[in-house]
């Protein structure tokens, strides 16, 4: 039950997994003012966008009453630690790329964006 309600959540997340793995040599070339920007935009609308699928997800589910309870927590904590998963996976494992403070910044602004968005919407 908690998989059909978190699908999209999961299917977005290989969406952020792909992006962020890829070798920098598949990235498109920005100046340095420009990547700094996009990139930290595009970290946190990655992640904002991710938390808000878990939350809502969590939130619909009626397997797990405490996951459901604490949508928002559990969302905000999953979705932080696989930013940091992420950049730790690009630091050590993937050849030309850099695991960034910056972007682990960027992916918990997002994460909390995302909890804004949901609450904005759902006016909870």
């Amino acid at each position: 039950m908690i998989i059909r309600y978190n699908l999209f959540t999961f299917m977005w997340a290989a969406v952020i997994m792909i992006t962020t793995l890829l070798p920098s040599s598949s990235m498109p070339a920005l100046s340095i003012w420009e990547l700094f920007s996009f990139d930290s935009f595009a970290h946190a609308f990655l992640f904002a966008v991710l938390a808000y699928l878990m939350i809502v997800g969590l939130k619909k589910q009626h397997t797990y009453l405490k996951l459901q309870h604490y949508a928002i927590r559990t969302a905000l904590l999953i979705s932080t630690m696989f930013g940091i998963f992420i950049e730790l996976m690009q630091h050590y494992f993937i050849t030309g790329r850099q695991g960034d403070i910056i972007d682990v910044l960027s992916n918990t602004i997002g994460c909390l964006l995302g909890i804004v968005l949901f609450k904005w919407i759902y006016q909870q």
